[in-house]
């Protein structure tokens, strides 16, 4: 797939930019000065994919903790900051790996401040647009004003000789989301965070970001994204994967085939994948796996997958590189396709 190039940066060991993949990142939505419960929750974000993390930093407490939190976890931190630059400047002694900043609502004069420590310790910037920050407040806020404002800020970080910096300009609309980052990515070659802000609850926040950062990724658009969702951070992971899946971006777990049942079906299909989604997630290869209820599709998909159960009578028939290995009962299949894929 076509990808932008932009240029390489670097958020403490990830890469981000350039000729590297995209990179999946959430934020927690524990209290950040609650050290404990934040740590627990990004080693669970590791876990299950993200690359790199961001914490709210409303407070010094806040901005304090990043540097005992950063001991005790595995992926780049990143300090979301508002309105007061002092905090930036604690977080970034604290260790910050990266600094997300609204320019909209920090004045110039930390901001030089901000900039100044960054370019001490050689750490990126996020300059982050938002729909529900642009000043003065408006009734419409479109993807011009969105570039608008980018631009301004861009300007202002230039001149001050600083281009370690990562641009978003999110919207709450689809489409106007995809216009601003069309935009904006004709007239720099800063990597590009992608999402939709305050996407939503989880199926529609899902359907919005899939929508809005897919039709980006498809044209080369996007080098980290994070799924906004009013929801579990863990769910915001699992949906970035299951779209860098559907465009085959994410190669670190199978890709899961699966027909949507009818009343063909010759074994309990929904039942099968629920079981065994979340074990073949454990598989750290990009598999194609395909779990088919009758023999309409079945065999047809069974031969372009690695692995693949086609439903008979009760019974599955095993598939390895599109050939029959084995037939199993129903209730044994399960177990069985772990093993034989293991």
């Amino acid at each position: 797939m076509f990808k932008r190039k932009t240029r390489e940066i670097k958020i403490g060991k990830v890469k981000i930019g350039g000729t590297n993949p995209v990179a999946i990142q959430s934020m927690c939505s524990t209290k950040t000065s609650n050290i404990r419960a934040t740590v627990a929750q990004i080693l669970k974000l590791e876990k299950e994919g993200c690359e790199i993390i961001r914490v709210g930093v409303p407070n010094l407490a806040s901005a304090r903790a990043i540097h005992e939190i950063k001991k005790q976890i595995h992926i780049p931190i990143v300090a979301d900051i508002h309105f007061n630059a002092d905090l930036a400047l604690a977080a970034i002694e604290s260790g910050a790996d990266k600094i997300r900043i609204n320019p909209c609502n920090t004045p110039r004069s930390g901001l030089i401040k901000i900039i100044t420590a960054a370019k001490n310790t050689k750490i990126p910037i996020r300059i982050g647009i938002n729909s529900g920050s642009i000043r003065p407040f408006k009734e419409k806020i479109t993807a011009n004003d969105l570039i608008r404002e980018a631009k301004k800020q861009i300007r202002f970080f230039e001149k001050h000789n600083f281009r370690n910096l990562v641009i978003s300009l999110k919207h709450t609309d689809v489409s106007e989301t995809i216009k601003a980052y069309r935009a904006i990515s004709r007239l720099y070659n800063y990597p590009l965070h992608v999402g939709v802000t305050e996407a939503g609850t989880l199926i529609n926040g899902i359907s919005k970001n899939a929508i809005a950062i897919g039709n980006l990724l498809l044209t080369g658009i996007g080098d980290t994204i994070r799924v906004s969702l009013a929801e579990n951070p863990i769910q915001e992971v699992r949906a970035a994967k299951a779209i860098l899946k559907a465009l085959n971006l994410y190669k670190k777990e199978p890709t899961l085939i699966v027909c949507p049942t009818c009343s063909r079906c010759e074994i309990d299909v929904l039942k099968l994948s629920r079981e065994l989604e979340p074990r073949l997630s454990a598989i750290k290869k990009p598999l194609r796996i395909a779990l088919m209820g009758c023999a309409v599709n079945g065999p047809g998909e069974a031969k372009q997958a690695d692995f693949a159960i086609v439903g008979s009578r009760a019974k599955g028939m095993i598939y390895k590189k599109g050939k029959v290995i084995k037939i199993v009962p129903e209730k044994n299949l399960a177990k069985e396709f772990l093993r034989i894929i293991q």
